[in-house]
């Protein structure tokens, strides 16, 4: 399998994501890309022309040096493992949902609170977060230690705090913030305070990550079938038989030639 193959099969948000940081972060830090125009400042969103995009693009600047590897490598790792393997978020659409709410939250707490500029390290700590709370009771290992796998966000926020000081743990501890916001109003709040889920996907998200084709995926070991994914009306629709709604009512018929 070559690279693009690989790339091609691997979680599209996912893929996505980890190679716009990567291939942004080596610009910046190459120097073929000045910080000022990915990095976010509020300023540069209310001047003329405003810079729309620095709210996604603040997302994506990893650590220098060997941060561009290790960065890109969590990023997508807790990623891809949200998108294709976490209960909480399995529905179409409701993925990337989460991350539109992440993410808002972050800006929101950096903007009110930290002034933070760069913000991956926040939505990776919320991303390990969210994982993890699905993986109680089992142990992970953090470096080359093990410890309960909900400990681990936390063993991240205490080595930044140690390895770049308090700025970045709090640039970073947002992330947490965010990842628990999501967890209450999602799971908690409609779990054990009979509310409903104060932060659904909406319907035209849906229909964004639903498929309307079948798919065929050759794998090694045989082929898979994917079918199509149908919108509840179509779904609701087809039901009822095949035959048009307005040939419904029309009794059951009787056989020619018959009594």
């Amino acid at each position: 399998m070559s690279a693009m193959d690989m790339y091609w099969a691997a979680p599209p948000i996912s893929r996505t994501l980890a190679a716009a940081a990567f291939f942004l972060s080596v610009s910046c830090h190459t120097g073929m890309l000045s910080f000022g125009y990915v990095i976010f400042y509020l300023g540069q969103i209310l001047k003329l022309p405003p810079y729309v995009w620095t709210p996604i693009t603040s997302f994506l600047i990893t650590g220098e040096g060997i941060g561009i590897i290790f960065d890109t490598y969590f990023l997508y790792t807790y990623s891809s493992q949200l998108e294709i393997s976490t209960p909480r978020v399995s529905g179409p659409g409701d993925f990337f949902t989460y991350l539109l709410f992440v993410c808002s939250v972050i800006l929101g707490l950096n903007i009110l609170v930290t002034g933070g500029v760069v913000f991956i390290s926040a939505l990776i700590l919320a991303m390990c977060y969210t994982c993890t709370q699905d993986a109680r009771g089992q142990k992970a290992t953090f470096i080359v230690v093990q410890i309960p796998a909900q400990f681990v966000p936390y063993a991240m926020l205490l080595m930044t705090l140690v390895m770049a000081g308090a700025g970045a743990a709090k640039i970073q501890a947002t992330g947490l913030v965010a990842a628990h916001l999501y967890d209450f109003l999602t799971r908690l709040y409609p779990t054990f305070g009979g509310g409903v889920n104060l932060v659904p996907t909406p319907a035209f998200i849906k229909r964004m990550w639903q498929s309307t084709v079948a798919g065929v995926d050759h794998r090694a070991y045989g082929t898979a079938f994917t079918p199509a994914q149908r919108s509840a009306s179509a779904s609701g629709s087809a039901a009822g038989g095949v035959l048009p709604e307005s040939w419904r009512d029309r009794g059951s018929g009787h056989r020619l030639g018959g009594d």
